[in-house]
């Protein structure tokens, strides 16, 4: 069990953006330490590597797209430094109160006393391991709960709709353990039992947990912020505050009646999506004369005063944005709005554009924007562009549409384990502080004309649907290279390959993004450790996995478990210079602003 009193972050002081040193093997080899991870065991603490020289996260913040953002944990709204509003009602005996107070605090104690011994006794980080076989129920799907403070149900992920009658008595228990934390002045992060994690996040009024038996660190906490950013898009965080300073034990559900396809869509994301886990944007790969072309077609005219930003996606990445001089645009906001392009509701809607109210809770958390979405280009009809599995019926497809959103966020409650998302279609979206709907539509109306007789939109269409938008580690033609994650820390954004052999299945997926996962969360220590590192190096029955951070970039790679150490450096830096190479292609670098 882990609380806040335990956490601590270094902090890093400012460096200026400079070229990356090269990763010569012989003084990083000494540093890399092999984990082996065991497949008969399921939590096993392994050394990790030394954490000396970890002053390197910072860059010198200039003006640009997209937001930079340090800890993408940080609050929108409130703080956890913030005590419970309602009463714990299924827990409304004293002396049953002050027995699970005790207990935890003996459990909690036990867990300290071990924990101060550790980092005394080591100074390498600790790491729980991911075994890399799957179990005989595969990876089970993780659930997620939303609360009010007051214990009232608002959201739960259980899929089937399976215990659906206790799940009163489940909110009733997670808001009981949250206020016994707070009433000490603590608050409660996670409980490990086993495999299994149990996060949780505290945005009050709202409290969100997540259960997990994946093997991953707290990196679920990134998870129930966005659930919790697009909770906050449709119900505003102004508006929540108001109504529970009015009634404590108001029932969300009555307003996020129908919005449970956005969720459900958003969590179905989240399981793979890596420009999420690393709080950044993974742009379309594209030509950049066309790209440009494109971007240039998009810039507004003086008669939208109101436009805030217009942004181009297709399968779920940005093509171009074209945004307002000296105005950048959160990563989390992009992930928010294209979560709800392609949510059902919206992608599989007969009208041939939507006009619907959005927060944007990183720009404005306390207002609504108006977004209008097109789609330019639609997938053939035969091709469902939302699609769930379950193990009893692995090739379901579900479609909604715009006028049976409650119908079908019923039925997405029932079949929900999870999902997979072709997010196909080419989507534009203008984004307006206004209420100009005839000037918006007419003007996107001559942008799709101009887009088709220049022949841009003819171009895009045939790379998105040829498979030129998306590329292969085994194209790199780099011995052993499996898959990477680079990420351009300037740019905030992020390109990795598509999945191939021998992770082309729905668990191996999940496996390596785990693996991702583990390495990231020590590299930046987001789950307490004493302080960052430069360079993580873990080893499975399986594959190699190595996280690099330099200033501009941050590279993880997944290789061959037989390459030897120096293999390992030379893959990673030959990855560092094709990219470099082909950065035009694949990052969002310049783009038109008004």
């Amino acid at each position: 069990m882990t609380s806040t009193r335990s956490q601590t972050t270094p902090s890093s002081p400012a460096h200026n953006l400079v070229i990356p040193p090269v990763l010569h093997s012989p003084p990083s080899l000494s540093n890399i330490k092999d984990h082996h991870f065991s497949t008969g065991s399921l939590s096993v603490t392994t050394p990790g590597l030394e954490s000396s020289a970890s002053s390197i996260t910072n860059l010198d913040l200039n003006d640009g797209i997209l937001v930079h953002e340090m800890d993408p944990e940080v609050d929108t709204t409130h703080s956890e430094d913030t005590t419970a509003v309602g009463q714990i009602d299924d827990v409304a005996d004293e002396e049953s109160r002050k027995n699970l107070r005790d207990h935890l605090r003996r459990t909690l104690s036990i867990q300290r006393e071990k924990s101060d011994a550790k980092r005394k006794t080591d100074e390498f980080l600790e790491i729980n391991s991911v075994s890399p076989d799957t179990t005989l129920e595969g990876y089970r799907p993780r659930e997620y709960f939303v609360l009010t403070d007051a214990g009232k149900p608002v959201f739960a992920s259980r899929p089937d709709g399976r215990d659906v009658e206790n799940l009163s008595s489940i909110m009733g228990i997670v808001q009981a353990l949250l206020s016994v934390f707070l009433d000490d002045g603590d608050k409660l992060r996670c409980i490990n039992a086993g495999r299994l994690r149990i996060t949780f996040l505290l945005r009050s009024p709202l409290y969100y947990v997540c259960a997990s038996s994946w093997g991953e660190p707290e990196k679920t906490r990134s998870h129930l912020e966005y659930l919790h950013l697009q909770i906050l898009s449709i119900v505003t965080a102004s508006q929540l505050r108001r109504i529970f300073e009015r009634r404590t034990n108001f029932d969300l559900r009555r307003l996020l009646d129908g919005s449970e396809p956005f969720l459900f869509s958003l969590l179905s994301r989240m399981e793979l999506d890596l420009a999420i886990a690393t709080s950044s944007l993974n742009c379309l790969q594209l030509d950049q004369s066309l790209r440009a072309r494109v971007a240039e077609a998009l810039v507004p005219t003086s008669k939208m005063k109101d436009t805030l930003y217009i942004i181009l996606v297709a399968q779920g990445q940005v093509i171009t944005l074209v945004r307002p001089k000296k105005h950048s645009i959160h990563p989390a906001d992009i992930h928010i709005l294209v979560n709800t392009v392609y949510s059902p509701s919206i992608m599989n809607s007969p009208a041939s554009a939507s006009w619907i109210p959005v927060c944007l809770p990183k720009f404005n958390p306390a207002g609504f924007v108006n977004a209008y979405i097109t789609f330019l280009h639609r997938p053939d009809t035969d091709h469902k562009s939302y699609q769930r599995t379950t193990p009893e019926d692995n090739g379901g497809t579900d479609t909604t549409s715009a006028s049976h959103v409650a119908e079908n966020s019923r039925r997405a409650t029932l079949r929900h384990t999870t999902r997979l998302i072709d997010d196909s279609g080419i989507g534009l979206v203008c984004i307006s502080g206004g209420g100009e709907f005839e000037t918006v539509r007419a003007w996107c109306d001559i942008v799709t004309q101009k887009l088709n007789d220049d022949g841009s939109l003819d171009a895009l269409t045939r790379a998105v649907d040829s498979g030129k938008t998306r590329y292969f580690a085994s194209q790199l033609a780099i011995p052993g290279l499996r898959h990477f994650v680079y990420k351009s820390r300037s740019h905030v954004q992020i390109t990795l390959p598509a999945f191939e052999e021998p992770y082309d299945t729905l668990d191996a997926k999940r496996r390596i993004v785990t693996l991702y996962q583990i390495v990231h969360d020590a590299i930046h220590a987001k789950s307490g450790q004493t302080g960052t590192l430069k360079l993580q190096y873990i080893r499975t029955e399986k594959e190699i996995v190595m996280g690099w951070i330099t200033q501009p970039f941050e590279l993880y790679v997944v290789l061959s478990p037989r390459l030897p150490k120096a293999a390992v450096i030379n893959a990673a830096n030959a990855v560092t210079r094709w990219v470099k190479k082909e950065e035009g292609q694949l990052f969002l670098r310049d783009a038109p602003v008004f």
